[in-house]
């Protein structure tokens, strides 16, 4: 008896019956032919055939008790698989022969042989309450088996008596036996991998298995947590299912689906095809893996409180909130909320919603959660992710920008993002955003190379591709790009030439504007033109080169093309990439490059506006800043607080402007998504500088406009100690777990970036203060910032700072390479 089993309640065996031949008289030969012959005869199938061989096998074993000549206080008790009442046609027979004193030697091998002769597996033991609890002490696998423990026949009272003993020690020694019980979960799913994926999965042992069924209801025994029951039992009920058709299938006692048996398992069930019947399997999975995630999160934050070292602070009159049933833990304060976005704080190591939170009045919180969970290294509560779903209206069409941000700041988030979309996809909000991902979820691909269903390697390429945002001016459309390029496989056809089509509207659902959607597109129906040609053509012919210049006909779709590429190899598998590959493309995109240099036309800057020319001229007559401010609520549902504001400020020319204006706004907790700096001379009495911001506020509460106002000025003047303020604010703040980025880049562009300036450009991990550091390194290094474009593209900056010296002249090398250094080592 070596299965882990989960609890269930006794239940009485159906005495025997039928009639009797004088030579047999508890009727063991039919009993034993009813029972071979249920498999795979007529009726129902499913849990109604398992339950009814559980119930003639139960009557069997009765019978052979009762022929052997059992003394009293004995007792026959199944355990384990079949303690819980139901029998795949090949399942073992686990079965205990209780007893509470000296039994006749002979008496388990009368019970036993018959069994054996018939062909069925047996596992089986002979002990007393008390050697069952003792072999239970030593060995988890035996412990669990007998949490199913069953009556079959003879004492009942052994029975009970062996049923709460073994309760009782189970409950007891929790603490100390589910950390062992969560380890054999992860040494099965390092052996058998994870089901959802694999074209030949073991339904028992693998990663949302059978046996994670079994361990969660392990765990409900506890009292301590209990798995989500939504979808559960189904799904539990779906496996089975295909296991018993399996067995029938093979003729074998076998869990692994292999790929010879998938098509006459599907027949067998009615499924449509083997593709159809993987689909099924994987979506069963998903949910006994993610019910599993969520339960064992609860049993540490149980396990933690019990031992002293749940996270708490003293705040008088806010309850203690409890992970699980019978916890027993008592509230020593307010368990901790730390803000993470608007509408979104940390608890317990997971993201919840704040108090003030009002969903069916936001409908970018599901992607704002998301975002702010995976970007610290957090999941998102599973009563949080349902309240999302079952509150949050769709979002509106085309999505408000800050959605779009909030997506491309989840899938930057790299590995950290995986777990946060399983949730949401758990509750469905995936296909909410997306409905054309209905067609590719849990979608198998027959291709050895391929190690993921393809909605898995989509999220995977979005994983790779989040490493590589340094090597792109566009990572917002690289991640998107990413997560979207194999949408086409739900379609018959080209996948790629379907996900063009597909990625047209959803660009524009999104809210892209046309040049992106359009790149977008260019991006998907090409993801695989520079591997297949690199591979497959003559890399010194000519026309080689044509081929993707013709697909691509820029370089910064050149390099987006390059890095989506190298993702969506990586996240295929290893056999998909290789360093011969790789120089096979690289070479092929440098040549590319060449052929595109020079080819793309320079952005114009658009002219200043009336409300810029205003503020510049205002500022040039004064000599003193001036400002407008600009609340903007695009998107936003009626009466809903504002998304953000609009800043322009003009100022008379002075050293340090940027890096000072940047720091007052990150002392107000406001993000810079976007800004611009231009020089305007409007009255010809010397240069102002005029800076147009587009920020959002941090946590959700705009600034008073005057405050802000007066903050800027009083920086300006100089009785403001911005860098103070926020160092202190810093040092203050709590500590979190942060999720591994690509370092920063500052690299200085090639002199045909401009004629009249040095063209600085930055790429790094967006974070409260960074513009602030830029500004300081620049004004540390004593260069001018004539013109700057800054762009956040989720979590991302993508900067270009255009410096003169102080005559206004490019840098030489020497000096752009030293104020580089600067910047690098202002960043850390």
């Amino acid at each position: 008896m070596t299965s882990e089993t989960s609890p269930s309640e006794p239940s009485d065996p159906v005495a025997p019956g039928g009639s009797c031949d004088p030579a047999d008289p508890f009727d063991l030969a039919g009993r034993a032919a009813a029972r071979a012959a249920l498999p795979a005869g007529p009726g129902p199938g499913g849990r109604p055939r398992r339950r009814e061989l559980a119930r003639l096998t139960d009557d069997w074993l009765a019978g052979l008790l009762a022929a052997a000549g059992a003394p009293p206080r004995v007792a026959l008790v199944a355990v384990g698989g079949y303690g819980r009442g139901e029998l795949s046609p090949r399942s073992d027979l686990d079965v205990l022969l209780l007893h509470d004193g000296p039994i006749p030697r002979e008496l388990p091998e009368r019970i036993w042989y018959p069994v054996w002769d018939s062909g069925a597996r047996l596992d089986h033991a002979v002990r007393t309450v008390a050697q069952a609890r003792s072999v239970a002490a030593a060995d988890l696998k035996v412990q669990l088996g007998l949490l199913d423990a069953r009556h079959l026949a003879g004492d009942r009272a052994l029975t009970d008596a062996l049923r709460s003993a073994v309760l009782t020690d189970w409950r007891a020694s929790a603490p100390a036996r589910l950390p062992e019980l969560r380890e054999l979960g992860r040494e099965r799913a390092e052996r058998h991998g994870e089901l959802s994926f694999l074209l030949e999965p073991d339904l028992k042992e693998a990663r949302g298995g059978l046996r994670d069924v079994v361990a969660l209801d392990a765990i409900a025994a506890t009292w301590l947590a209990d798995a989500p029951r939504e979808g559960l039992d189904a799904a539990a009920q779906r496996l089975a299912d295909v296991r018993d058709a399996l067995h029938l299938v093979t003729g074998r006692a076998t869990e692994r689906l292999g790929l010879q048996d998938q098509d006459q398992v599907a027949e067998r069930l009615g499924v449509l095809d083997a593709d159809a019947l993987l689909r099924q399997v994987y979506e069963a999975a998903r949910t006994i893996a993610y019910a599993g995630d969520v339960t064992w999160r609860a049993v540490d934050r149980v396990l933690a409180a019990r031992g002293g070292r749940g996270r708490r602070v003293r705040r008088p009159g806010i309850p203690f909130v409890g992970s699980g049933r019978g916890t027993g833990a008592v509230a020593r304060g307010a368990v901790e909320r730390r803000p993470l976005a608007e509408g979104v704080v940390e608890q317990d190591g997971e993201a919840v919603l704040a108090r003030g939170a009002r969903p069916a009045a936001d409908p970018v919180l599901p992607l704002r959660a998301a975002a702010a969970a995976a970007q610290n290294g957090l999941t998102v509560s599973y009563a949080t992710v349902r309240r999302l779903a079952a509150e949050c209206r769709p979002l509106p069409v085309p999505w408000p920008d800050e959605a779009r941000e909030q997506l491309v700041t989840l899938l930057g988030a790299g590995e950290s993002a995986v777990p946060v979309w399983e949730a949401l996809e758990a509750q469905g909000l995936v296909r909410r955003l997306l409905p054309d991902w209905e067609r590719v979820r849990c979608r198998p691909q027959r291709n050895a190379v391929h190690r993921w269903t393809v909605d898995r390697h989509l999220v995977e390429t979005a994983v790779r591709a989040a490493a590589m945002t340094r090597r792109v001016a566009r990572p917002d459309l690289l991640l998107v790009a990413a997560l979207l390029h194999d949408i086409g496989k739900g379609w018959p056809g080209d996948h790629s030439a379907a996900g063009e089509v597909i990625v047209r509207d959803l660009g524009a659902r999104m809210g892209f504007g046309p040049e992106d959607t359009e790149t977008l597109a260019v991006l998907v129906r090409h993801h695989l033109t520079l591997v297949d040609t690199a591979t497959r053509r003559d890399p010194d012919d000519p026309a080689t080169v044509e081929a993707i210049t013709k697909a691509v006909t820029t370089l910064p779709e050149l390099e987006l093309l390059h890095a989506l590429t190298e993702a969506d190899a990586l996240a295929t598998g290893p056999a998909a990439w290789s360093g011969w590959r790789a120089s096979l493309v690289d070479g092929l995109v440098a040549r590319a490059a060449d052929r595109l240099a020079g080819a793309g036309v320079p952005p114009v800057e658009a002219a200043p506006t009336a409300e810029q020319e205003r503020l510049a001229v205002e500022a040039a007559r004064t000599g003193q800043p001036a400002l407008s401010l600009r609340a903007r609520s695009e998107g936003a549902e009626p009466g809903a607080e504002p998304m953000g504001v609009e800043l322009n400020l003009a100022v008379p020319d002075r050293p340090g402007l940027l890096g000072t204006a940047a720091g007052v706004l990150a002392l107000h907790r406001l993000a810079v998504r976007s800004a611009g700096l231009r020089e305007l001379d409007p009255v010809g009495a010397g240069p102002v500088l005029v800076l147009s911001w587009r920020v959002a506020a941090e946590y959700g509460e705009l600034p008073e406009a005057a405050r802000l106002r007066a903050d800027l000025r009083r920086a300006l003047d100089g009785s403001l100690d911005v860098a103070r303020r926020l160092a202190e604010r810093d040092a203050a703040a709590p500590r979190r777990r942060g999720i591994p980025t690509p370092p920063p880049l500052v690299a200085v562009a090639p002199a045909v970036a401009s004629a009249t300036a040095t063209v600085l450009e930055v790429r790094a991990h967006d974070a409260p203060g960074l513009l602030h550091r830029i500004g300081r390194a620049l004004d540390g290094a004593g260069v001018r910032v004539r013109t700057a474009h800054v762009s956040t593209l989720g979590a991302e900056a993508v900067d270009s700072f255009y410096l003169t010296d102080e005559a206004g002249r490019p840098l030489t090398a020497g000096r752009a390479g030293d104020v580089a250094a600067a910047v690098r080592a202002a960043l850390g």
